[in-house]
């Protein structure tokens, strides 16, 4: 699919927040047409697209993970691939490969990478030769086969999922490569009214034509008026602290961060915090972020980034747990 052009435009950066808070009350109710309830995930997985960044999508089968992705996919107007990992997949199979036409000449035929929205279902499943090769298009915005460098499309973003039930015959993530996702985010059962919704909805005939909202232009320009907004420094100095205090044996950290944690979060956290919290102000309407917008995103910000100890295991005492009470 290709980009589409900008379909908005704005005197000012303060009308364009105003603008992108509009968007976003359209697009969690054009997502609401197809996805039951999680505005919160929905909400995580835009304002991580309106980052430049990339997510973890951590739930039980059957809570409509793909149909999610793929409809925010709809709604932007982004062209959308899903990739199955498996134990067989190779790196090849994800970026694309040479391969010789009729006339003995080879070309490059692109793998299903070349697409704005990636899912990438059950990322844990595949060897790490091959989710090193996914996670350097993620860090690169590039694939690189037979010495030539091939760009991906703008914007590109790649949600992830992890199946928490069955761990047998996976490859868990290293920490280091969880840290290049912004957000870890969970999904949970639905309500008892909203199941019922849900279920009456997908077993009738009907189905939704669902609006384009932004197009790809749009999300690039909101991508940097995102990085535009000011940052007062005791906002900042908030969220550096935070997840400076998440680091046992600094000056910062309380005592129960030296007695539960193993490894704190990096300073990958202080700017996604930062970052996170600027995207979230911006889609509420407000023109600069406060605490309480770095607290709406910490949650998903550190869960990911922070590494128990035995103690924390044995008692067990939960991540959530431990950012709630630095919180």
């Amino acid at each position: 699919m290709e980009p589409t052009h900008a379909t908005i435009t704005y005197a000012d950066d303060v009308a364009a927040v105003d603008g992108l808070a509009a968007a976003y009350e359209k697009m969690q109710q054009q997502i609401g047409r197809v996805i039951v309830g999680q505005k919160d995930v929905i909400e995580l997985v835009l304002i991580s697209i309106l980052c430049d960044s990339h997510s973890l999508l951590v739930g039980v089968p059957g809570l409509a993970k793909t149909l999610l992705v793929k409809t925010v996919a709809d709604v932007l107007d982004l062209s959308f691939k899903r990739i199955q990992f498996t134990p067989d997949l190779m790196p090849s199979d994800i970026i694309g490969s040479e391969v010789m036409d009729e006339s003995r000449h080879f070309y490059f035929s692109k793998g299903p990478v070349f697409a704005n929205i990636i899912l990438a279902d059950e990322i844990n499943r595949t060897p790490p030769k091959t989710q090193a090769a996914l996670l350097e298009s993620m860090q690169e915005k590039a694939v690189t086969v037979a010495g030539q460098r091939h760009l991906l499309p703008e914007p590109f973003f790649v949600l992830a999922t992890q199946n928490p039930i069955e761990q047998e015959g996976t490859y868990p993530l290293p920490e280091a490569q969880l840290d290049r996702f912004m957000f870890e985010i969970r999904l949970g059962y639905l309500p008892f009214d909203e199941e019922l919704r849900m279920v009456r909805e997908t077993t009738a005939l009907h189905k939704p034509e669902l609006e384009k909202v932004l197009g790809a232009a749009d999300i690039l320009f909101f991508q940097k008026l995102v990085r535009k907004i000011p940052v007062t420094d005791n906002v900042m100095n908030y969220a550096v602290n935070l997840a400076r205090r998440t680091r046992p044996q600094q000056p910062e950290a309380p005592s129960f961060i030296n007695d539960y944690i193993a490894w704190g979060a990096g300073p990958r956290a202080s700017q996604f915090l930062v970052l996170g919290a600027k995207c979230h102000a911006a889609l509420h309407g407000k023109y600069a972020p406060d605490i309480e917008d770095v607290q709406a995103i910490a949650l998903p910000v550190l869960r990911h980034r922070i590494v128990r100890n035995y103690k924390a295991e044995a008692e067990n005492v939960s991540v959530e747990e431990l950012v709630k009470r630095l919180l």
